[in-house]
C-alpha cells in the first residue's frame, strides 16, 4: 500500500521510508566512524581498547560504505523518487532564505514574512558541507590506508585534511543533533515520517502549500 495513503489527511508525509532508512544507517555508520576514530586517536581509549588493526579496518570499511546507502536509494526509478526531490531542494536556495540567513533566524524572518520550503538555509548549508566533507574524507583515508602510490607530501596533507575535516564534522553533527533535540515534533517526523500541517504552517509555509496543491492535483510528487 503506498505510503501517502494510509494516515489521516492532517499530517503531511515528510519523508518516506527510504529516506528515513537512508538517514538512520548513515547515522549509524557515522557513529562507527567517530567511535572508531576515538580508539584510534585518543591515547587512553586507544590504549584501552588496544586490537588497533581491527579497530582501524572498521573505521576504514565503515568509511567506505558510507555514500552507497544513499546511492543505491538515488538511483532507484521509483522508490528513490522523493528523495531525488529533496535533494534538488537542498540544492536550490530561494530569495526566502538568504533573506532568512541575513534575519538570523526563525523569529525574526516570521517578523519580515519570510516563507521558507522544506528545509531550511540551515539544513541545506549543513548538507552541502557534509557531502563534501564525506567526499573529502573517502579521497584522503583512502590515500592514508593505501599510501604505497602516493608521494611523502600527498600521504602528510592527507593526513591533516582528514583529521581537521573529521573535527568539523563533530561539531556539525553535535550542532544537527541538538537541533533535532530542541524539535520533538520534527524528530519524530524523522521516526515516523508524518508532521503535522500546523508545524508546516509554522515552519515551511511554502512546502505546505507545494503539497496543498499536488494534493489538488494527485498524490505529491515530493
Amino acid at each position: 500500500m503506498d505510503e501517502t495513503t494510509t494516515r489521516p489527511h492532517s499530517l503531511l508525509l515528510r519523508f518516506d521510508r527510504v529516506e528515513r532508512a537512508v538517514h538512520w544507517v548513515n547515522a549509524v555508520l557515522f557513529t562507527v566512524l567517530l567511535v572508531t576514530a576515538a580508539m584510534l586517536y585518543v591515547p587512553n581509549i586507544s590504549a584501552a581498547v588496544g586490537r588497533r588493526e581491527l579497530v582501524k579496518t572498521v573505521h576504514v570499511y565503515a568509511g567506505l560504505a558510507l555514500p552507497i546507502p544513499l546511492l543505491i536509494s538515488v538511483i532507484g526509478p521509483r522508490w528513490g523518487r522523493r528523495l531525488r526531490a529533496d535533494l534538488r531542494r537542498l540544492n536550490r536556495w530561494l530569495p526566502d532564505d538568504r533573506q532568512w540567513l541575513r534575519a538570523r533566524g526563525w523569529r525574526a524572518g516570521r517578523d519580515r514574512g519570510i516563507e521558507l520550503g522544506k528545509f531550511n538555509p540551515g539544513q541545506k548549508l549543513n548538507a552541502a558541507f557534509t557531502g563534501g566533507a564525506v567526499l573529502l574524507m573517502l579521497m584522503t583515508g583512502s590515500i592514508m590506508r593505501w599510501y604505497k602510490p602516493w608521494p611523502l607530501r600527498w600521504r602528510t596533507g592527507a593526513t591533516f585534511v582528514h583529521d581537521w575535516i573529521a573535527i568539523a564534522l563533530v561539531c556539525t553533527i553535535t550542532g544537527h543533533i541538538m537541533l533535532a533535540v530542541s524539535d520533538p515534533e520534527a524528530l519524530r517526523s524523522m521516526w515516523g515520517g508524518r508532521i503535522s500541517r500546523a508545524w508546516a504552517r509554522r515552519r515551511a509555509p511554502r512546502w505546505l502549500r507545494e503539497e496543498e496543491s499536488a494534493g489538488e492535483s494527485g498524490p505529491a510528487a515530493g
